[in-house]
């Protein structure tokens, strides 16, 4: 699947563009979780752009080490950020920390049932069983789409995936 995605970004590529029913979650006060993508990861930043221009805050993940639970701190586009592990910007441990209602997730591979493959240290799926009140969006490329993931007990499926290409789940409405 990385190489696949890598294949894809290189060479189609794209603009992911918030869909309407995700924009309406953007409402002023609430704070949205982007990241700054890896790689081929799907880029955010016109979500994450659109939901600043509605009155969210934004957080973006911080990460000590492989092991560590993910911390989210506020961000303001623009602003410088710091080298972290496994190849990772992210804001200073300096910025204020918030946890977020909306997070904007990536990924290796999604199916139809929103299941999310991830990158294999288990980050966003502990965010997801500790914030389970929040809105878990997929940003992926189209090509990340696969029939079927088998899943593990922890799993918690997504409640969309935005692409270059459509959205699913409740963001596709």
């Amino acid at each position: 699947m990385r190489s696949l995605r890598d294949e894809f970004a290189m060479t189609i590529g794209g603009v992911i563009e918030p869909p309407p029913a995700l924009l309406d979650r953007f409402v002023p006060g609430a704070t949205v979780s982007s990241y700054m993508p890896v790689g081929s990861e799907a880029d955010p930043s016109a979500i994450a752009f659109a939901a600043a221009e509605r009155g969210c805050r934004i957080v973006l993940p911080h990460v000590a080490s492989r092991e560590s639970p993910v911390a989210f701190h506020v961000w303001n586009p623009g602003e410088p950020l710091i080298a972290g592990p496994l190849g990772l910007q992210q804001p200073s441990t300096d910025s204020v920390e918030a946890e977020p209602d909306v997070i904007l997730t990536p990924l290796l591979a999604f199916d139809a049932a929103l299941n999310r493959l991830g990158q294999g240290a288990g980050h966003y799926d502990r965010v997801f069983e500790r914030l389970p009140g929040a809105w878990r969006i997929g940003v992926a490329w189209s090509v990340q789409r696969v029939q079927l993931l088998v899943t593990d007990s922890w799993d918690v499926p997504l409640h969309g995936v935005v692409t270059e290409a459509m959205a699913y789940g409740e963001v596709a409405a």
